[in-house]
């Protein structure tokens, strides 16, 4: 699986990656996918495939190390975890499998315009907060269902799409985040598992090393950011991230 030959030089760019893509991913609850497969395939030259079956094995730890830092924290909302998670890993597994029969990718632009509009509603959103003011949100199952199948079968998506509209539920920002990043270790572990099984592990290497250095390194201070960043400016943070990324898929998708 892994070539433990290669030197610090082999991995340091990928360490960069992994490290960058899981402090945003870390302290917002979304993007490690996006960024971290538009650094590899437009910046580091790593074929698409690899890329996207590099970043979800990495997730694996990453995500591991996130949701324990998160837990350490007490970002974790116990309730709303145990009805996001086995919902998502069902998406997630069902997404992995049928990647292989089916091209759900195409659906991936029209779900990043959606995205996009979310992003700015929570912009206006942050703007209008004044005293926060939080609910549990009600809708999170089929939610959760969603963003695991789109986040294996469409390269990425349970955060963008389960963080986000958890807020316009009027989610606490913290906890939202803590609770969709500790989820998603058993989602990515899942789609790592089937991807795996269909996939064989020639695809890992020194990009997978450096990018699980990195985002084991970064998780600790994503969570800590998330915790003592005020609601507001969080919020703020996760719309302009959500429009960035979200715009730049369609745009890339359309270009």
């Amino acid at each position: 699986m892994f070539d433990f030959s290669l030197t610090f030089a082999d991995i340091a760019p990928f360490i960069v990656v992994g490290l960058f893509a899981q402090l945003i991913d870390g302290a917002l609850g979304m993007a490690f996918g996006v960024i971290s497969q538009t650094m590899l395939v437009s910046v580091l030259g790593v074929a698409p495939a690899a890329a996207s079956a590099t970043t979800h094995l990495v997730e694996m730890f990453t995500t591991g190390a996130s949701g324990a830092s998160h837990i350490a924290h007490r970002n974790v909302d116990w309730g709303l975890f145990w009805r996001l998670a086995p919902f998502g890993v069902a998406g997630g597994v069902a997404g992995a499998y049928l990647l292989t029969s089916i091209d759900a990718s195409v659906a991936k632009p029209f779900v990043m315009i959606y995205l996009t509009g979310v992003g700015v509603y929570l912009f206006v959103k942050a703007l209008r907060m004044r005293k926060p003011r939080f609910e549990d949100p009600k809708t999170t199952r089929p939610l959760a269902l969603v963003g695991g199948f789109l986040d294996a079968a469409g390269g990425g998506g349970w955060g963008p799409v389960v963080t986000s509209n958890l807020l316009i539920q009027g989610g606490d920002p913290a906890k939202v985040i803590g609770t969709v990043n500790s989820a998603e270790f058993l989602l990515a572990t899942s789609i790592s598992i089937a991807f795996i099984a269909t996939l064989g592990l020639e695809a890992f290497g020194a990009a997978t090393i450096g990018m699980i250095i990195g985002g084991v390194i970064a998780a600790p201070f994503g969570a800590m950011f998330a915790k003592r960043i005020p609601a507001r400016a969080l919020l703020f943070a996760v719309s302009v991230v959500l429009v960035a990324t979200s715009a730049y898929s369609v745009w890339k998708a359309f270009a």
